[in-house]
């Protein structure tokens, strides 16, 4: 199997606590590079940035405290919610108190297990037109996380919306790398000031949130456009037509534009660079590609059948799932202590920040056989599951992502039929580095050869 190296380096050994300007340069540069050597060796790694305690978890006891015994006594820190409120507004994900419980408890339906085989026949929809596209380009060079982001989106927009995202996906994609490549990279002000006090930034952040939501209510007017029928035929039915099960309220307008807004955002950016580094995985792994293209030849992947098949596809859930404990979309989660506490022997006093990091946690050596190994049979039927609390690509407790059994779905069923269809490969063999700012990118993007089979 393929040793995969982090190629992003962290601080030197020794440099635990950087001072604020450069620890806020090395944040908006590359996230990543600010986990210490130790981090993947120590279950605690303690020290203080920006003025404030910040403790560095890797045991699975203190993270079960944190993310489900006790998580009430854990929020987001004001860094996060300044980075990703212009974005997100007040939906899901950001949401706090009785406003996130009635929010989780009217979306949590338009999640269960039951509308699974409506969204895969949106996912195989729109992966066999892909593969039709790609087909039409030849051996000609591909730039997969490109294709992935535009596919991820048009499921998106195919699932939610039952609106083909032509009119939409250019323009949304434009936004979200602009504010990715801009104002999502954090600088010091982020970490230094109270959120209710606004920084220049923030101001140029209001006024790129005008512009998104502008585009997020064309989208939401263009769908309730089309003709409705008698049953959910996408999720933004489900969603436009769920009611808080306590007040029977529907969502109002604008917690509907920013609920729509989250699932785009967080459901197809994390998506499409998870389905990035499976493709990228397997062009380097040969010999896994082939036995991930031995299951899924001669099957079937199409709408009517897609859903049904799910079980059968165990090896390419594996690659999904290795894809995902090596480079997590969502690389760290940082919390900040409301009260003193004590997680599995760890004091925690208030406001202190706490890193749980997917990055490291996923990579450390004492939760791990050769950590830095591409090797999907770890989650295969019969191998020894990994700690609960050791793998969270997609976090853990009462604020677990609500969409992961989709994002799964997707990744599985686009990777399959990806497969299905060609041979991957890299045009070269030049390294590709990791660069974390919202999500877990490669640095450079490379292009990859695709071969009929």
């Amino acid at each position: 199997m393929t040793e995969v190296q982090s190629l992003s380096p962290p601080l030197p050994p020794g440099t635990t606590s950087p001072p604020p300007r450069q620890a806020a340069r090395w944040l908006g540069q590359n996230a990543i590079g600010i986990f210490t050597p130790e981090a993947y060796d120590e279950e605690v790694v303690e020290r203080r940035m920006f003025g404030r305690r910040q403790i560095i978890l890797n045991r699975p006891a203190a993270i079960q405290h944190i993310l489900v015994d006790n998580w009430a006594n854990y929020r987001r820190t004001a860094a996060g919610i300044r980075i990703l409120r212009p974005l997100l507004g007040g939906g899901l994900l950001l949401s706090t108190g009785d406003d996130w419980r009635q929010q989780r408890r009217t979306l949590a339906p338009a999640f269960a297990p039951r509308t699974m085989p409506m969204l895969a026949g949106h996912v195989a929809r729109a992966a066999e037109l892909a593969v039709a596209e790609l087909k039409t380009r030849g051996e000609q060079p591909v730039d997969l996380l490109a294709t992935m982001q535009f596919l991820a989106l048009e499921i998106a927009g195919t699932s939610m919306f039952s609106l083909e995202m032509a009119a939409f996906g250019r323009e949304l994609r434009a936004l979200v790398r602009h504010y990715a490549a801009r104002l999502g990279r954090p600088n010091m002000l982020d970490f230094l000031l109270p959120l209710w006090l606004p920084s220049p930034r923030d101001l140029r952040r209001w006024g790129f949130r005008r512009r998104w939501l502008g585009l997020i209510r064309r989208m939401i007017a263009a769908r309730r456009a089309k003709s409705s029928t008698a049953a959910p035929r996408d999720l933004f039915d489900l969603m436009a037509g769920a009611t808080d099960p306590e007040s029977g309220a529907l969502f109002p307008p604008a917690k509907l534009a920013d609920e729509v807004a989250t699932m785009i955002v967080a459901g197809h950016e994390t998506t499409a660079v998870a389905l990035f580094w499976s493709l990228y995985l397997l062009a380097e792994t040969p010999s896994v590609q082939e036995r991930l293209a031995d299951e899924v030849a001669g099957l079937s992947l199409g709408a009517e059948s897609a859903a049904a098949l799910l079980p059968a596809l165990v090896y390419t859930r594996a690659v999904v799932h290795e894809a995902l404990r090596l480079y997590p979309p969502a690389f760290t989660l940082a919390r900040l202590a409301v009260a003193d506490d004590v997680a599995g022997g760890v004091a925690i006093p208030a406001r202190a920040v706490v890193l749980i990091a997917p990055w490291v946690l996923h990579r450390h050596r004492r939760l791990w056989a050769q950590p830095e190994r591409f090797d999907p049979s770890r989650f295969l039927p019969g191998a020894p599951p990994p700690d609960r609390f050791a793998y969270l690509p997609f976090g853990a407790g009462p604020r677990v992502c609500i969409g992961a059994q989709f994002a799964l779905t997707e990744a599985t069923l686009v990777l399959a039929s990806l497969v299905q269809a060609f041979r991957i490969a890299r045009v070269d063999a030049a390294p590709v580095g990791v660069r974390a700012i919202v999500t877990a990118q490669p640095d450079p993007p490379p292009l990859f050869r695709l071969t009929r089979r």
